[in-house]
């Protein structure tokens, strides 16, 4: 890895697949917010991790994986925040008009993040999601777990990035 220059950053994060989990460190330029860097028109088409873990799932188990480097195709990720215990302000005002936050679950492969989606309060969720046509969701005040590992503690985030066409919403009644 070549030294960082005045205007760039390292940050920790964690990006999930349909089949794994990684951790590790993307450099950006200083300016980025990475928590809601999936959401802007400066991302690349693959994401280049420096130093990943990588919990890779299948055949009713996991494998633990290390790299110096990878690259992640973008349109393969599912979720991705900032690695605990860092965070980012929030990235809406709590104070605007017609919004309300809606209890969900989002399942994806082995992972299920629960938390609050922020949505209109004069639509219900159904039309808010077919609505948005967004390539990326946050969901706030999230719990990250994974049911194949049974000693695995809940990550609690407070922003995780969803692409919500490759994750299923869920609501408890």
């Amino acid at each position: 890895m070549a030294a960082l220059t005045p205007d760039e950053k390292s940050t920790v994060v964690m990006i999930y697949t349909q089949n794994f989990l990684a951790r590790g460190e993307v450099l950006t330029k200083t300016n980025v917010r990475v928590s809601t860097w999936l959401r802007t028109q400066g991302v690349p088409e693959y994401i280049h991790l420096l130093k990943p873990t990588v919990l890779h799932f299948g055949g009713g188990g996991f494998k633990t994986l290390n790299f110096s480097e990878m690259y992640l195709p973008v349109p393969t990720i599912i979720a991705l925040h900032l690695a605990p215990p860092a965070s980012d302000p929030l990235d809406y005002s709590p104070d605007e008009p017609n919004r309300v936050m809606v209890p969900i679950t989002a399942l994806a492969g082995a992972f299920q993040f629960t938390g609050y989606l922020r949505i209109s309060s004069l639509a219900g969720l159904s039309t808010s999601i077919e609505l948005a046509h967004s390539a990326w969701v946050s969901i706030y005040n999230a719990d990250v777990t994974n049911h194949s590992i049974p000693d695995m503690q809940p990550i609690h985030v407070e922003l995780i990035l969803i692409h919500p066409k490759n994750v299923s919403l869920a609501i408890k009644g």
